[in-house]
Order: structure tokens, then sequence, then C-alpha cells
């Protein structure tokens, strides 16, 4: 991890393939031009002991947006969070 990464909020989405909720977060987040790192919770067993740990819940998407845990496609969230982060 190289000083800008450490300076730029990441953003990361816990998914499934089968989860049409997630898809549209992912394209959401594309339109909007955010990069984004996507994880698959079917694909990564760590992962998905992570956000249960995390949130409590088995549910996708889960999107880290900075410091901001998401649950769910949840617009007006992330817009919020991706405003405070200075994504967008």
């Amino acid at each position: 991890m190289n000083n800008d990464d450490k300076a730029t909020p990441k953003v990361t989405i816990y998914s499934a393939s089968w989860c049409g909720f997630c898809r549209m977060a992912k394209d959401y987040l594309n339109s909007k031009k955010v990069a984004f790192k996507d994880i698959d919770v079917d694909e990564d067993a760590d992962a998905a002991r992570y956000i249960v740990g995390k949130t409590g819940q088995a549910g996708v998407p889960v999107l880290e947006i900075g410091n901001e845990t998401i649950l769910g496609f949840d617009r007006p969230k992330i817009d919020a969070a991706l405003s405070a982060n200075h994504l967008v």
C-alpha cells in the first residue's frame, strides 16, 4: 500500500454472484465512476465470517465506504458516504 492509498478511502463491496441487489450496487458505483473492490462471500469464507461478525447479519451486499458500513443497496446512504469521503 502506498501513501496515496492511505489518503483515499477505499470502497469494498461484499457480494454474491446470485444477488440481484449486489449487481445493482456494483452497477450504481460504476455509473458514478467509483472504483471498488468486489469480494464474493460465496468464494471467500473468511470474508463471509468477517461481515457477519461486523454487521451481525449474513445478508449481502455489504458496502464499506471509508469508515462507514452500509447494509444492502441503500442509495441515499451510499451517496452520503461517497460524498463524505470525497469520492463523488
